[in-house]
């Protein structure tokens, strides 16, 4: 379509939503219908253009067989099916719900998730999943016996989380109410081997709220390989300060209160108790006589004598690698590590300890750059494994008898992710993955085979199979017809623009605008920004879709983003930079970006808006109030409005405590610059964000209002920090384009 149509199609548009704050679907769709350009509606409700996906695939502990979840005439009708792994033949059904009956209940409720017992002959059933906070969730488990095709209940009265196998299958270990349980499945009794667990001060294996969001922990226990103990964190959060919600739809509202230590305040104390069930008693293990720390990780070693636990210090520039002895709980410290901003622990598990109970595998920034090292069991480095100017994203597999890893990494370009094998005695090593973009693997536990999930800016999600050594055996899935829909739709691809930052790092960063432009007419241009220290890059050669910012272009709009300095998969140097004064590089990073952006023939830069979500929100509202004369407007979803308010392990890591670095708290907080505000300004949160704080919003609103400023807001009733359920987000991108179309 001509661009004059598109900027004329626009005008109109502003012109009539002058007088209205929000533009109605069916006003939306109808401005476009006749052109075959794409909807709010087909994106966020009918979800047209959402990519097909393998999901829920369990390799069977053979590697040459795999199993799904299905179902066959609707939820109450479901199989787990087996699949031969190299023919993608079915070749039985484990378990059909439609033919089982558990006792005590009419019909067995439908099935979440599953999982195995090492021998593959009972399956563990996870029902009614009901989510707790982002990674947590608590739901009704069943346990079912493939031979018998029988079925019993997890055998208590209320939700359990993490329900988990013991090595020999024989027992489940779960959490419920604060307190871990044991289940034997062969005389179906249940041991209570907490007693302690209270809601708001005492959580016995499963983490608290911080421990979760920022440490990824979510299940705080862990089997010993010989089934014979279990080792838990208990954490002790009596003393740590509530945040209130309120939940509002009652006749008055309900008052949710739940702990969440901020920047300087206290947390929970954490210890290691190893439960040994021949004894029924709970050793509590030595970690040091500092309490303010952090516990993040417990791991068994291959003997079952000695218990791995990793422990940081508060300000995480400090990580120790314990090793506890299971009987008394003496612990020593075999490899440390310090950094002089903050060591890095990444959200997947990059420690492990080998068969052969010599030898582990562990991953670190040391060098710069993220990498492999191989390590004896008393803590003596044998050999880095991988190394060079860039960094291992993700252990895949390690086969221990050929001595390989797999794993991906950012060195043919920090924009994609490649699958590479390297052999640590020989260290030979080869590319696995051929195709460009960003590759996703999931290899089976024997290392034989792997499922390939790919994409590219140009080409939507595919799945394949493949050998250990990288042949191709089949496609598993390609989503071609979905490529196909998104051109007859008019979306276009990205193209990726390099620039400099103020130290000579270079910035990636991608733009997006329509296929044919008039450059006597320019674009205004949206900015899309995140930006936040150690976070996920957003400019990457992977596939995006139809998405909001493809709508965008379809008005007549350009929509770009860079990733600054402190986003990851660049090292140290460029992931770090931003430590102890977050904002000011970042800020001075997207400026650089814009102005790049700004000598484009068709970018109008009296029209350039910019747009984030939670950092990228505190992004947006900062580079709005500083740099009036860059930004015409701002959307801010969800932003942290001072780093005073948010959580001390994330917040910390990277500022230090605020009492003893309250420039970088400040300087750069948007509440501190709300009098500066020109441009438009539209505030979203939602009122029952558990992560960032409604409170966020409420501060920032009343300074602007305390300094005269005019500004848009809306807020979502109990809604969390993703904002979404039922037809909520098609109402916020209706409302966001409103905002976009008559501010720029």
């Amino acid at each position: 379509m001509n661009s004059i149509i598109y900027i004329t199609r626009l005008n109109i548009l502003i012109g009539v939503l002058t007088f209205q704050f929000l533009l109605s679907s069916d006003e939306l769709h109808s401005q476009h219908a006749e052109t075959s350009t794409p909807s709010l509606e087909d994106i966020f409700k009918k979800n047209i253009f959402s990519s097909k996906s393998l999901s829920g695939i369990h390799w069977m502990r053979d590697g040459k067989y795999y199993t799904t979840l299905e179902n066959l005439n609707g939820v109450d009708d479901q199989i787990i099916a087996k699949y031969d792994i190299t023919t993608g033949k079915q070749t039985d059904v484990l378990l059909h719900t439609g033919k089982i009956r558990p006792s005590k209940t009419p019909k067995l409720p439908v099935i979440k998730s599953y999982t195995f017992s090492n021998d593959e002959k009972l399956i563990l059933l996870a029902t009614d999943v009901e989510n707790i906070y982002r990674r947590s969730t608590k739901a009704y488990h069943y346990i079912y016996d493939i031979s018998t095709q029988s079925i019993l209940p997890l055998g208590h009265s209320q939700k359990q989380s993490y329900a988990t196998f013991s090595p020999d299958g024989r027992q489940v270990a779960y959490v419920s109410e604060n307190n871990l349980y044991i289940y034997n499945v062969y005389d179906q009794s249940t041991t209570l081997i907490t007693k302690d667990g209270k809601f708001n001060e005492i959580i016995n294996g499963s983490a608290d709220w911080v421990y979760e969001e920022e440490l990824y922990l979510t299940k705080a226990f862990e089997w010993s390989p010989d089934s014979k103990k279990i080792a838990f964190l208990r954490f002790d959060e009596s003393h740590v300060k509530e945040y209130n919600m309120q939940i509002w739809g009652g006749l008055y509202p309900v008052d949710y209160r739940f702990k969440y230590p901020k920047a300087g305040e206290e947390n929970a104390i954490v210890k290691v108790y190893i439960h040994d069930l021949e004894s029924g008693n709970n050793l509590l293990c030595d970690t040091g006589e500092n309490n303010d720390i952090y516990l993040p990780r417990i791991y068994w070693l291959p003997n079952a004598r000695q218990l791995s636990v990793i422990r940081m210090n508060r300000l995480q520039n400090q990580l120790d690698l314990l090793h506890i002895n299971t009987q008394n709980g003496e612990a020593e410290v075999v490899l440390s590590e310090s950094a002089e901003t903050y060591v890095n622990l990444t959200d997947n598990d990059d420690l492990r300890y080998l068969r052969d109970g010599k030898h582990f595998i562990m991953t670190s920034e040391k060098s710069g750059y993220k990498h492999i090292y191989l390590y004896s069991t008393d803590g003596r480095q044998i050999k880095q494994i991988t190394q060079g100017n860039w960094e291992v994203d993700k252990l895949v597999g390690i086969d221990e008898k050929e001595k390989i890893i797999y794993y991906t990494s950012t060195e043919k370009t920090p924009l994609e992710r490649h699958l590479y094998s390297i052999q640590w005695d020989t260290n030979q090593k080869k590319r696995l993955s051929n195709t460009d973009g960003v590759h996703i693997v999931d290899m089976s536990p024997d290392c034989k085979y792997y499922i390939d999930s790919h994409s590219s800016i140009s080409r939507p999600q595919q799945q394949d199979l493949h050998k250990a050594d990288g042949v191709f055996i089949r496609n598993l899935l390609n989503n071609k017809e979905l490529k196909a829909k998104t051109q007859m739709y008019g979306m276009v691809d990205k193209e990726f623009f390099e620039v400099s930052a103020a130290d000579g790092s270079i910035l990636f960063g991608y733009l997006l605008k329509p296929a044919e432009i008039n450059t006597e007419k320019k674009l205004p241009l949206l900015i899309h920004v995140y930006g936040g220290p150690g976070s996920s890059q957003l400019v990457m050669n992977k596939w995006a879709g139809c998405d909001w910012h493809q709508y965008l272009v379809s008005l007549g709009y350009a929509v770009a983003c860079i990733d600054n300095r402190g986003t990851n998969g660049r090292g140290v140097s460029f992931g770090h930079a931003t430590y102890g004064l977050m904002g000011k590089l970042e800020l001075e990073d997207q400026l650089k970006g814009v102005e790049y952006l700004k000598t484009l023939p068709y970018v109008d830069p009296e029209r350039i808006g910019i747009w984030g979500w939670s950092y990228g929100g505190y992004m947006s509202s900062l580079a709005l109030f500083l740099a009036a004369d860059t930004y015409k407007a701002a959307i801010a979803v969800a932003p942290v409005a001072n780093w005073r308010f948010y959580d001390t392990i994330f917040t910390e890591r990277y500022l230090g405590l605020p009492q003893d670095n309250a420039e970088g708290y400040d300087s750069y907080s948007p509440l501190s610059h709300t009098r500066k505000l020109q441009g438009k300004y539209l505030l979203v949160h939602g009122t029952g964000d558990d992560n960032v704080h409604f409170q966020n919003a409420i501060h920032l609103q009343d300074a602007l209002i305390k300094h005269e400023k005019q500004f848009e807001s809306f807020y979502y009733p109990n809604k969390n920090h993703s904002i979404q359920g039922g037809t909520t987000r098609f109402h916020l991108y209706t409302m966001m384009t409103a905002f976009i179309l008559r501010s720029l």
